[in-house]
């Protein structure tokens, strides 16, 4: 079974900073995409970020020139950098890798103070 384990959630202030990462328990090149998704209290699930096989990212017109998705292949590890934070960015934070199944973590939460 794939696992998936994000980190780097927290408390941050309006404009500031973060970066999560996700460790993927197999080698993330196997998966046609990886990237992340953002549950807000209230909201539909939103897809934040991906990047595919072959490197192309898409990123979410809510979050663009702010955040960034990137890996790094030799640890399989997925990271989303978060800057220029807005309180509509709170949220749990998941990632995910997709093949033919999707596989999720179990989050982590991003709070964003005014």
């Amino acid at each position: 079974q794939v696992q998936l384990v994000e980190s780097g959630g927290g408390l941050a202030q309006t404009g500031g900073s973060l970066t999560l990462s996700c460790v993927v328990s197999e080698s993330i090149l196997r998966f046609k995409s990886t990237g992340w998704y953002r549950q807000a209290p209230g909201k539909q699930r939103e897809l934040v970020t991906f990047i595919s096989t072959d490197g192309i990212t898409m990123h979410a017109d809510s979050v663009k020139g702010r955040f960034t998705i990137s890996r790094n292949t030799a640890n399989n590890t997925v990271y989303l950098q978060m800057n220029s934070l807005e309180v509509e960015d709170t949220g749990v934070y998941y990632c995910y890798a997709a093949s033919t199944d999707v596989y999720s973590g179990k989050g982590t939460l991003v709070t964003v103070s005014p």
